[in-house]
């Protein structure tokens, strides 16, 4: 999907204020509300917005240690994998990747021994044939969007 400057500025508004409504937005970028709930409706659609959720960071629950782990799984059997995965709380994400391993899942755990738990609570499925997990020291460069927002308005 293109994306124009005022896009660009409604999706900075709502990621550096979450909590604005629709009429101030359209006061804040100087544009008629309808059209400010046009741009909005559009993205959402599009999938380009896809939450107004609150950004939860795991650590402040409790769950401090975060880690990456690579399971390859045996074929024909992803889709169990999946479900037991999305069963598993500390689970945050999952991604199918190339190369070595099949998915990648960003995990959390309270303290290193917990991670152990999670990790033998995931790979005690006939499914997962190998696993390989690595903890993250800290996230220097933690998700962002916008960069790109501004990126996709320059070169579209």
């Amino acid at each position: 999907m293109q994306i124009d400057r005022l896009d660009a500025a409604l999706i900075r508004l709502l990621v550096e204020t979450p909590r604005i409504g629709v009429v101030e937005c359209s006061r804040r970028l100087a544009v008629a509300r309808g059209t400010v709930q046009a741009r909005l409706d559009r993205l959402r659609e599009a999938g380009v917005i896809r939450s107004f959720g609150p950004d939860v960071d795991p650590a402040t629950l409790g769950f401090p240690v975060t880690a990456f782990m690579t399971l390859e799984i045996r074929q024909g059997q992803g889709r169990d994998v999946r479900k037991h995965l999305e069963c598993v709380p500390q689970v945050l994400e999952v991604h199918t990747i190339t190369g070595r391993g099949d998915l990648l899942c960003r995990i959390v755990a309270r303290s290193n021994a917990h991670l152990q738990q999670v990790i033998e609570g995931i790979v005690e499925l006939d499914a997962v044939v190998r696993a390989s997990t690595t903890i993250a020291m800290e996230n220097p460069v933690p998700y962002r969007v916008l960069p790109l927002v501004e990126c996709a308005v320059t070169e579209g």
